[in-house]
């Protein structure tokens, strides 16, 4: 197989010298995400926020678009902020999706019904084959979902909870998508 990325435009976000750094021989993990944001052009602003002391903020490593086009805001040699407990082990990679966007934690708003297209799985699928065949350790893929499973007061009533995380959410296709790679569920 040859060892050939798809295309991926590069654009680094301001912050990643910031970012610590880590050997690719340890990632064994990548995380799949939506952006809960309308697009790409909001994610990467999101992305750029400084959140933390140490002049960096959230994003994943990859992020695709809906047209198919795979945007890498972040190294893989750099540890990204992307999920709580797993980021030194893994990649993220966002797919741009509204989710439940403006209302992540509205107990009203709570469902998150659009699909992913065609080209956005397919460019995601041809992403994960390559890094599977560069990244010798990588054996494992999850959900954001499946790794924050927080719940928090809803913003609407207080006195209920509702999950913190749902993506990459309910009309991720995983049957397509693991039978597409060698990389396996995580175990819980």
């Amino acid at each position: 197989m040859s060892q050939t990325p798809p295309p991926i435009q590069y654009a680094p976000l301001p912050y990643q010298p910031l970012l610590g750094t880590r050997v690719p021989a340890d990632i064994d993990l990548v995380v799949i995400h939506c952006t809960e944001l309308p697009d790409l052009a909001m994610a990467r602003e999101y992305g750029e926020r400084v959140l933390y002391d140490s002049g960096t903020g959230n994003s994943g490593h990859f992020y695709i678009d809906r047209d198919g086009s795979i945007h890498q805001y972040v190294d893989i040699a750099r540890i990204a902020h992307h999920v709580r407990g797993h980021n030194p082990r893994s990649v993220g990679i966002e797919l741009v999706n509204r989710g439940r966007y403006p209302h992540w934690l509205d107990s009203r708003h709570q469902a998150m019904d659009e699909p992913y297209t065609e080209a956005q799985l397919q460019a995601l699928q041809a992403l994960l084959q390559w890094m599977a065949q560069t990244l010798p350790s990588l054996r494992w893929i999850a959900g954001h979902e499946e790794l924050d499973t927080t719940f928090e007061p809803a913003s609407d009533d207080p006195t209920v909870q509702v999950p913190r995380k749902r993506d990459p959410g309910p009309l991720f296709p995983w049957p397509r998508v693991l039978g597409s790679t060698r990389l396996q569920p995580l175990p819980r």
